[in-house]
């Protein structure tokens, strides 16, 4: 029909049974965090458009094309739905003092917007979990954060080194930076014969970004140009080998990427990238590092802090391409009413399973009826649960109803007293955990 509704192209609906992948994802990372220490912190999606030109940098990609940035009709308020979620943090802290007792580590799942060409991975809204340490300055917390990404890719059932890789890479102080800034703008005016139109744009505003550059025709030039390596001073480099000593201790293999320099301008020392080969071009799933400078930039005092972020749906997709399996409904039980008139005693017997911790959907009669049995344990079983209970006439009648094993149907089905309802508890928890 022509006149359907349809969602924002780029933006996209998550519904059953893809939602319970997101469910099974989101309990993964909420478990990690209280592990870790991290506390949730929530921002509005709407800020200030002067929050991420100054916090992003003016002439990132992000600011120059990607934003969905409006006037406020109300009071001509320039405003920006956020691309990123590390600015909106720290914009938040410093504005409620939040730092006042000493250091925080927090996290958020946030939905994000930038207006690229939509393709898979890739999209105008987004999700992602942040992470962020917040007053700490040590190579230890940076360390810390790069392990807790270990963990959580390897309780999504990752191999980490097969299916995911780290890239590591020290992007030095703003005073190093500035002078391979200068040999940058120097090495590649040598070769600006060679460059696109997008890399001459950006020679004199952030030369940096060339090295991130993905046209082939560059790639033998962005070799040879100067490394950043060369310019870091004893702290930086002390910094960056104290970071590197932990993930060696710990058994991480990693490789340094001399060329990394992430997408954001607020980045300083470590910087990191779990990538894989299984997306096509779209090879990083996790990425962060350190933003020293970022409070004074926003106006804040000066603050270290760490952080790193992970896309929901491209995860999502590597988990997918893997082969890993969604896990099922989480559904113990749906409950099978054959008659009309057995409806208000099967109610009353769900709501006491559901006070008790058990999950019970329970068949919904349609404008015919209930439905025929057969169509009843048809519907049970798509439903992804563990049990069919059964509230039959007779059964009721004995005070008792039948519970069936739908996952092993060669197991008989067998009568259970309703009262007390700790017998059907029992049964129905007592099962082997299910594989997803």
């Amino acid at each position: 029909m022509s006149d359907v509704l349809r969602a924002v192209k780029g933006m996209n609906d998550i519904l059953p049974p893809e939602s319970a992948r997101w469910e099974w994802f989101e309990e993964k990372v909420r478990a990690l965090m209280r592990r870790y220490g991290y506390a949730n912190v929530r921002t509005p999606v709407v800020e200030p458009t002067a929050l991420f030109v100054r916090g992003i940098g003016e002439s990132t990609d992000i600011v120059e094309k990607e934003m969905y940035s409006f006037e406020d009709a109300m009071n001509g308020d320039r405003l920006t739905l956020r691309p990123e979620a590390t600015a909106g943090i720290v914009r938040a802290m410093i504005e409620h003092n939040a730092l006042y007792n000493g250091p925080l580590r927090v996290w958020s799942e946030v939905a994000v917007f930038r207006h690229e060409r939509p393709q898979k991975g890739r999209y105008r809204q987004f999700h992602q979990i942040d992470v962020e340490a917040l007053g700490h300055p040590g190579p230890d917390v940076d360390a810390e954060q790069i392990l807790m990404c270990r963990t959580l890719l390897g309780e999504l059932g990752l191999g980490i080194g097969s299916d995911v890789r780290l890239e590591l890479n020290s992007l030095g102080q703003p005073g190093e930076r500035g002078a391979h800034r200068a040999a940058l703008i120097a090495y590649f005016e040598r070769h600006a014969d060679v460059l696109d139109e997008d890399s001459r744009r950006r020679l004199r505003t952030n030369p940096l970004r060339i090295l991130d550059s993905k046209n082939p025709a560059l790639q033998e030039i962005v070799e040879g140009a100067p490394q950043l390596m060369a310019f870091l001073g004893p702290e930086s480099n002390a910094h960056f080998a104290a970071v590197r000593r932990v993930l060696d201790d710990a058994g991480l293999e990693y490789r340094v990427n001399p060329r990394m320099v992430r997408g954001l301008d607020y980045y300083n020392l470590t910087v990191f990238e779990w990538v894989t080969d299984r997306l096509g071009a779209q090879g990083t799933v996790c990425g962060g590092g350190r933003y020293d400078g970022l409070f004074e930039q926003l106006g804040g005092k000066p603050t270290p802090a760490v952080g790193w972020g992970m896309g929901i749906e491209r995860m999502l997709l590597l988990l997918e391409a893997i082969g890993i399996a969604a896990p099922g409904s989480g559904l113990d039980a749906y409950a099978i009413v054959p008659a009309a008139d057995a409806l208000p005693a099967a109610l009353l017997q769900c709501e006491k399973l559901r006070a008790a911790g058990v999950s019970v959907q329970m068949h919904a009669a349609s404008a015919e009826g209930q439905g025929s049995m057969k169509s009843q344990f048809r519907k049970a079983d798509a439903s992804g649960a563990r049990y069919a209970i059964v509230f039959g006439a007779d059964e009721l009648a004995r005070g008792e109803a039948s519970l069936k094993d739908l996952r092993n149907p060669s197991t008989p089905q067998m009568s259970v007293a309703l009262d007390p309802v700790d017998a059907l508890v029992s049964r129905i928890k007592s099962a082997p955990a299910r594989t997803s």
